[in-house]
């Protein structure tokens, strides 16, 4: 393993990032599990997709940027509000957008891309993170190889719940289990191109970071609440409860983890 710490640091974050898809397409390809899902099984799903995204706008995402912008007083508020806005916004905007393409004329059609969507958004800033992680490093930052790989490896622990996050809800809404997989994983691929930006261009990007933690927090939370949530509330109330509930405790549960790594 010594050798990575010797590569141009855009490679080492090449690999990284790679590391962190290969995660996420892990958990995408838990939907080759089961050809027929139960309805009860489907709702409970659903509602743990919408968990674990309104757990990772907080831990992964609202939080992180915050803490960059720690010291700035009411301009991290300012940032933080603006970003999450814009991020709902988006959302909004898209949804009418998708409403005017007959592809996605079907509602649960439509509600699986703005889940894709949302996660790909997610999965952009966190590329940028490890990106600005090792291209910091030729900037002399005190941080350090070993910090930086095992922040990749706490986001791509992340990773696992996030490609089943995006997967099977696009299986449950009619998608084959192969289309659900290219999707899940796609939605993780983007942290690769993000990851080698970010440590090219370490010092914008890391400027750039809480502005585009705080949009993607508030794109996934727009398509929890828009989409998810009261997609899985119409199959059953105590069912969705418990996987929202569910869902919310183990992104919750392996962000925090992931942060014993860093």
């Amino acid at each position: 393993m010594e050798w990575l710490m010797y590569l141009p640091v855009w490679l080492q974050a090449l690999f990284a990032t790679a590391f962190t898809y290969a995660m996420t397409a892990f958990g995408a390809s838990f939907v080759f599990l089961s050809k027929k899902i139960r309805p009860s099984v489907l709702t409970l799903m659903q509602g743990s997709a919408a968990g674990i995204m309104i757990a990772a706008s907080f831990f992964s995402l609202l939080q992180p940027a915050a803490e960059r912008l720690e010291g700035a007083g009411a301009a991290s508020a300012l940032v933080l509000g603006a970003g999450f806005a814009a991020g709902g916004i988006f959302i909004v905007c898209a949804d009418l957008l998708l409403r005017r393409l007959r592809r996605f004329s079907d509602g649960k059609h439509r509600s699986g891309a703005l889940t894709f969507f949302a996660m790909t958004l997610h999965n952009i800033p966190e590329g940028f993170s490890v990106g600005v992680a090792f291209g910091s490093l030729a900037a002399g930052d005190a941080a350090g190889w070993v910090a930086a790989a095992l922040l990749a490896l706490g986001i791509g622990i992340q990773n696992f719940p996030e490609g089943l996050c995006v997967a099977m809800p696009m299986r449950l809404q009619g998608y084959t289990a192969g289309r659900a997989f290219l999707y899940g994983q796609f939605s993780g691929l983007v942290e690769i191109a993000a990851g080698v930006l970010g440590a090219l261009a370490v010092g914008a990007i890391s400027a750039l970071l809480p502005w585009a933690l705080s949009f993607s927090a508030g794109a996934m939370i727009a398509v929890s609440c828009a989409e998810l949530i009261p997609g899985c509330y119409a199959e059953g109330k105590t069912l969705a409860t418990g996987g929202i509930v569910f869902g919310f405790v183990l992104m919750m549960v392996l962000d925090i983890c992931a942060k014993f790594f860093v």
